[in-house]
């Protein structure tokens, strides 16, 4: 695959999606190495939505464990049921948080995150990683990420 993603950045939100999503299916197929592959998948989305921060936390003997990300210095480990992260671990969905400030209980690794979007990915049926996406403005996630996000996830899972 070319270095850059073929993504028109005048296009809608959905027709990114709808770009990006067979892009990152391709540069992830046959590539065993999951760190790679991770690593790959939060550079494809940072290139396309240029969000504030973008990652990966790993589920690690009882904790979810930073992996692979795009973005600011951030939390190393995150306990199940903290934050939107450790609750979408506990929940095993995606959680959709239009400002982090009314979220009980958010953790805040960085002060200018406004908005995120958690969703889970799973091995053997059990979350086995989550992935974050945190953006500096309010409102930014909706029904559209939710949908191909977690369409993404479903290649994540193939490869763990």
């Amino acid at each position: 695959m070319s270095e850059s993603l073929l993504i028109d950045v005048n296009a809608s939100k959905e027709e990114k999606y709808k770009a990006l999503i067979p892009q990152i299916n391709a540069l992830v197929d046959g590539e065993e190495d999951v760190v790679a592959n991770l690593a790959n998948i939060t550079a494809a989305l940072k290139e396309a939505f240029g969000y504030f921060w973008i990652g990966f936390y790993i589920v690690k003997n009882g904790e979810l464990v930073l992996g692979p990300f795009q973005g600011p210095i951030a939390c190393t480990r995150i306990r199940k049921g903290k934050g939107v992260c450790g609750s979408v671990w506990a929940e095993a969905k995606t959680i959709v948080v239009p400002d982090v400030e009314a979220f009980p209980g958010h953790i805040a690794c960085s002060s200018a995150s406004k908005s995120e979007i958690v969703i889970p990915g799973f091995k053997n049926d059990e979350v086995a990683l989550v992935l974050d996406i945190d953006s500096d403005e309010l409102n930014t996630f909706d029904e559209i990420d939710q949908k191909y996000l977690e369409e993404l996830m479903k290649t994540v899972s193939k490869f763990l």
